[in-house]
């Protein structure tokens, strides 16, 4: 058996993602298929634009909706229990400083936590995100860029 994926989020990311598939599955799957039936009713279905397009809707729609159940029940509300105070974890928000002393602070979150914030969000699963996660301020972390070479950046400070 293999472990499944633990996706943490906060109370805000979690109530808009039940929000979105109830609207999912309440009410834009009626609407979709609304639309079929009436495209249907229009005759040859080989060339019928609009019915292929409310096909290719529903199967956009009924993705998301597997998408979001997945999500939804692999997922935890708040913060893994092993966070040390001052550490980054799910959740922190951080300021690093790249080589040349550009700054930028960025929310170390799932990619479902960006429609809460203007921050650029940073994966835990990613390359930087696992060299941060459980660094202090003042840390100087390593990781693997997409072309191969390694880049250094300091962590100047853990917001909880």
């Amino acid at each position: 058996m293999s472990e499944q994926k633990v996706t943490w989020l906060t109370q805000e990311a979690h109530d808009r993602l039940v929000a979105e598939l109830t609207e999912r599955t309440e009410v834009t799957r009626g609407k979709i298929s609304k639309t079929i039936e009436l495209a249907r009713e229009e005759g040859d279905l080989r060339e019928n634009g609009g019915y292929h397009a409310a096909k290719e809707d529903q199967g956009r729609n009924e993705a998301r909706i597997r998408e979001l159940k997945y999500l939804l029940e692999h997922a935890q509300v708040g913060r893994p229990d092993d966070v040390v105070v001052g550490a980054v974890s799910h959740g922190s928000t951080v300021t690093i400083e790249f080589p040349g002393g550009d700054r930028e602070t960025m929310l170390v979150a799932s990619r479902e936590e960006k429609a809460h914030t203007d921050l650029e969000i940073c994966s835990p699963d990613s390359p930087l995100g696992k060299a941060l996660l459980g660094q202090h301020s003042g840390t100087k972390v390593a990781y693997e860029l997409p072309n191969g070479r390694n880049m250094e950046v300091t962590l100047v400070e853990v917001h909880d």
